[in-house]
């Protein structure tokens, strides 16, 4: 089945047809780096995560380029605030943003461009604007672009140009300009701001701009998909359509994706709001990072989610359900003949799964496939249907469907040997009937965060729900 997705250019669901057979190209708005992100910022990440990992497990080949904007209004007065300066803040928030990215097992964007490392490439964009009669400039020294020459401004909005109204970051903008619907491109020197001197004349690129530049060199001046938060429909993606079609006369991106709001208390996340929480935060306050992963993950990406400690709760349960079936079948041993029915049931849970997702990501259906394939699992470990190699053909089937979600424990995660050695020694305590020196030491365990079972094949044990259960 071909993957179909929710454009929010023509609000349609359409067939992904990549410019280039097999290979698609995809741009994510990142994060502006003046502060911690916080898990509203990673709903966006993480879905787009999502689609760039389904997209591979069906065999596309995939270039994701996810922007670090490293200079605005934002970061210029964060570093005046804490009397530094601009890149000194910026590194500082990029390292705590790829340290967040890697605990919820997001995957590494092929390219992750910073704003003040492509002026040129923004430079060259407006001197084509220029050239092209849709930018002029101000006696500051800033460029703006021209909305009344591109007729088509306001569509992915859905906005008539003439009502339109001035958007947040075009509000602060505090320059002169012909119309006040009009957008900068680029900023003629202030005190105290970085300045470029470049052939525009001394100055920075606007936001916008910064967006389109970076895009278009990685991925093509036409390019498959381009996501985001919803919130930045307008006048930030309105913008960079205007200003990268008015300078290629191409169209720019061929499918729009963007992800609903993170809700708290009944509002939208955001930092403006007050109501934001931290990666950081809800791991030190007990929450398993491949929970957080989860219930980020368990809507879809069009659908507002409500974030709370009941929604991670219930995703952490989740996670313990998944690890339990893990921990079965990395344990199971028999000898019988098999499950002849297992390839049957396997194949289907894949189609199902696969099937879910290319209907432009349909998470809910997706994680229904997966779980109604644990509980039929369980119930032929229970049945001691499988043979050990069954076991083994299930939890590789189990781990090709996670390689999407990237939610089951790692194998790659070996215990620390003192705690290896812990599980040995009960063990052989077991294998002995030392039943008290048993217990304590699957007391200790626990308390090491490793839950111990008994069971038919011998021992078998878990992470529990914690932040060593990462």
């Amino acid at each position: 089945m071909t993957t179909r997705l929710h454009d929010t250019l023509t609000g349609a669901v359409r067939p992904l047809e990549p410019l280039e057979a097999g290979h698609v190209r995809v741009y994510s708005c990142g994060p502006t780096v003046y502060g911690p992100a916080h898990v509203g910022n990673f709903r966006s990440f993480l879905f787009a995560d999502l689609l760039v990992r389904h997209l591979r497990w069906r065999g596309l080949r995939v270039t994701w380029v996810m922007n670090l904007t490293d200079v605005d209004d934002k970061i210029i007065n964060g570093a005046a605030a804490a009397g530094i300066a601009i890149d000194e803040l910026a590194e500082r928030w990029i390292a705590g943003f790829l340290e967040d990215a890697r605990t919820l097992r997001m995957s590494h964007p092929d390219v992750l461009p910073r704003a003040t490392e492509h002026v040129p490439a923004m430079v060259a964009l407006v001197e084509r604007l220029l050239a092209g009669g849709h930018a002029y400039r101000t006696d500051d020294g800033s460029i703006y672009f021209r909305i009344a020459s591109w007729p088509a401004y306001g569509r992915l909005a859905r906005l008539d140009p003439g009502q339109m109204r001035v958007g947040e970051r075009v509000a602060a903008d505090e320059y002169t300009k012909d119309d006040v619907r009009d957008f900068v491109l680029w900023k003629g020197p202030r005190e105290g701001e970085p300045s470029w001197e470049t052939a525009l004349g001394a100055g920075r690129p606007g936001w916008h701009l910064e967006c389109s530049a970076m895009s278009m060199q990685y991925l093509g001046e036409s390019f498959d998909i381009h996501t985001g938060g919803v919130d930045l429909v307008f006048p930030h993606h309105e913008d960079e359509i205007a200003q990268s079609e008015a300078a290629t006369g191409k169209p720019f991106v061929r499918t729009w994706l963007h992800c609903a709001h993170l809700q708290m208390g009944g509002r939208k996340m955001a930092k403006s709001e007050g109501n934001i929480a931290r990666v950081t935060e809800l791991l030190a306050a007990g929450a398993s990072p491949r929970a957080l992963r989860y219930a980020l993950l368990a809507a879809h990406y069009r659908t507002a989610l409500s974030f709370s400690d009941e929604s991670l709760a219930a995703a952490a349960a989740a996670i313990e359900r998944l690890d339990a079936l893990v921990a079965a079948l990395e344990a199971y041993r028999s000898d019988g003949p098999g499950d002849p029915s297992l390839a049957g049931l396997l194949g289907r849970a894949r189609e199902a799964f696969g099937t879910a997702l290319d209907d432009d990501l349909a998470i809910s259906p997706a994680l229904g496939a997966l779980f109604d394939l644990v509980r039929d699992l369980n119930r032929r470990i229970a049945d001691r249907t499988l043979s050990s190699p069954d076991a083994d053909t299930a939890l590789a089937a189990l781990r090709d469907l996670d390689t999407v979600l990237g939610v089951l424990p790692d194998p790659a995660d070996a215990l620390p040997d003192a705690l290896d050695a812990l599980l040995e020694a009960r063990a052989s305590a077991r294998a002995s009937r030392d039943w008290a020196a048993s217990d304590r030491l699957r007391d200790e365990l626990a308390a090491a965060g490793i839950l111990v079972e008994d069971t038919r094949d011998g021992q078998r044990w878990r992470r529990a729900g914690s932040p060593s259960g990462a």
